[in-house]
């Protein structure tokens, strides 16, 4: 995924009111962003590092700069914008990253699915059969030794998702979830049992049902994202 323009660079100051950051360009000034992100950016906040934003100035908002990437305690570069994540599975998908998921015939996207309501964020077909396709941005790695997790926080959308997946493949479809790890310093990914305990349990039950559960890592740069290697999922 390029960017139209090249990021522009500046230095955190704070993230507020969960939307707003604040991040000081070179010249001193103070510019607010909007934070696009609804979990709680755990370790991605580090006041004083770099920070990487878009412009979109044809766009009539208060706040037409969007905090896109984020530097982590550790020196890593985090895409906090999750609303990219969708896009950059599409673009894996359709560059054939995923194995399992190359040969499908047609693509659509927040389909209305299942019994509580949810949307599913890719419906594929396959040989005629549907596949339900739900994505998960993960930028949560509690220390600098690759292990990264996901929620980042209490998810009870997430645990809802999971169900629907595991109701699905119950019913006969394929289900996969789809981690897109939009860490440099993440090389495996599991459930974060230490924060959601509910979250990890719905995971663990819908693994054991016949869920498929796929992590692609990022390259990330004020360029360009892009998923480009398939990561490890530890389950159990």
């Amino acid at each position: 995924m390029l960017f139209p323009e090249p990021l522009q660079q500046g230095v955190l100051i704070q993230r507020y009111k969960r939307f707003l950051a604040d991040i000081r360009l070179e010249n001193g000034e103070i510019l607010t962003a909007h934070c696009p992100n609804t979990g709680s950016m755990k370790n991605c906040l580090q006041p004083g590092a770099p920070a990487w934003f878009s412009i979109s100035p044809g766009l009539k908002r208060k706040y037409p700069a969007t905090w896109e990437i984020a530097t982590t305690p550790h020196g890593h570069l985090a895409g906090i914008n999750t609303s990219r994540s969708n896009r950059l599975v599409r673009e894996a998908l359709e560059a054939g990253l995923i194995p399992t998921l190359r040969a499908y015939d047609d693509l659509r996207h927040e389909v209305v699915y299942g019994s509580e309501g949810s949307r599913i964020d890719f419906l594929l077909q396959i040989k005629n059969q549907p596949v339900y396709v739900e994505v998960k941005n993960v930028t949560l790695a509690e220390a600098d030794d690759g292990n990264g997790f996901f929620p980042d926080a209490v998810s009870t959308r997430g645990s809802r998702h999971l169900r629907e997946l595991a109701a699905m493949v119950r019913a006969g479809h394929r289900a996969v979830l789809v981690y897109c790890v939009q860490h440099t310093g993440i090389e495996r990914v599991a459930a974060a049992s230490h924060i959601d305990p509910a979250y990890a349990s719905a995971f663990y039950d819908a693994v054991e049902a016949g869920v498929e559960v796929v992590a692609l890592g990022a390259s990330i740069s004020p360029t360009e994202i892009v998923l480009d290697r398939v990561l490890p999922v530890v389950i159990g």
